[in-house]
């Protein structure tokens, strides 16, 4: 004998599917509503300070105010060139500006997420120098850079497609 089942209980099953799929995999509580709202505002936060402190730095060429201003009393150093250290890094960019007064970073992107800061900068000696393309990457700890990553590339004359560094 064969059963027979009702089309109300399908139409339900089939409602039931339907609306499963519009139901979060994870729920969020107003806590992780609360802490993910926290960790914005505080990535936005933290991109001011690297755009601040950058800009004071690679712009102004205030290298010891801004270095005392925004970077910890730990600071540790991944770019090759430059001791690890708050008096090394002002020691390293003061000699490097009165070697190129013209130098600037110009900022052309930045995002952040969580406690690290990304920066995608141009960065030229002097008028006539066309430049690197340098992507750097900072940690901030309680509003005070912490460690600092940087990538470079020289621009090439030329290119195998039309499309810029930037």
């Amino acid at each position: 004998m064969k059963k027979i089942i009702p089309l109300s209980f399908i139409g339900m099953a089939v409602f039931l599917t339907a609306c499963q799929s519009t139901i979060p995999a994870t729920p969020t509580t107003p806590n992780q509503t609360a802490e993910s709202n926290i960790q914005t505002s505080q990535a936005a936060e933290n991109k001011k300070i690297v755009i601040d402190f950058y800009e004071g730095v690679f712009l102004k060429h205030q290298v010891k105010t801004y270095a005392d201003r925004y970077i910890g009393n730990q600071y540790i150093q991944h770019n090759p060139h430059v001791p690890d250290g708050k008096a090394p890094f002002v020691d390293y960019f003061t000699q490097y500006f009165k070697q190129y007064p013209e130098a600037k970073n110009q900022i052309k992107r930045a995002a952040a997420e969580g406690d690290l800061v990304y920066l995608h900068v141009h960065s030229t000696q002097n008028k006539q120098d066309r430049g690197e393309a340098i992507i750097d990457i900072f940690r901030v700890e309680n509003g005070k850079i912490v460690e600092h990553w940087d990538v470079q590339q020289s621009i090439p004359e030329t290119s195998a497609n039309s499309n810029t560094m930037f």
